[in-house]
């Protein structure tokens, strides 16, 4: 009986430390969706404390790219954050599908690398 529980116990050893990596990967993973989540949180914040007509789409992609800069798993949730925000909006705000498709393409572009300065509108002040 010793032998056997000597056995399981050396067994679960070796497995969790072969795992090792993969649950390193995996907390990776999560601390970068965290951290994008937050990047989102931000530029949404600042949009809102901003209130400057016409610098949503500059917003969008700064959040998207702040995310993205952080990793997969960050890039993962930018995606996620900006698919329920555009389909709980398409329905609720009012203006259009050209908006959401604007929205989405202002999302896209800053997960992709590109800068967020693309969107930015004249006269939106420094600090953004």
């Amino acid at each position: 009986m010793r032998l056997w529980v000597c056995i399981t116990l050396l067994s679960i050893v070796l497995c969790a430390s072969a795992d090792r990596p993969a649950i390193f990967r995996a907390g990776a993973f999560v601390r970068d969706a965290a951290g994008g989540a937050w990047d989102m949180w931000r530029a949404y914040r600042d949009m809102r404390k901003a209130n400057y007509i016409g610098a949503d789409k500059y917003f969008h992609a700064r959040g998207n790219y702040d995310a993205a800069r952080r990793g997969p798993g960050g890039a993962w949730a930018a995606r996620v954050i900006s698919d329920a925000r555009e389909s709980w909006q398409s329905g609720v705000s009012g203006r259009g599908h050209e908006d959401t498709r604007a929205d989405q393409e202002a999302n896209a572009w800053g997960r992709s690398g590109g800068t967020p300065n693309r969107y930015r509108p004249a006269g939106l002040p420094s600090k953004y």
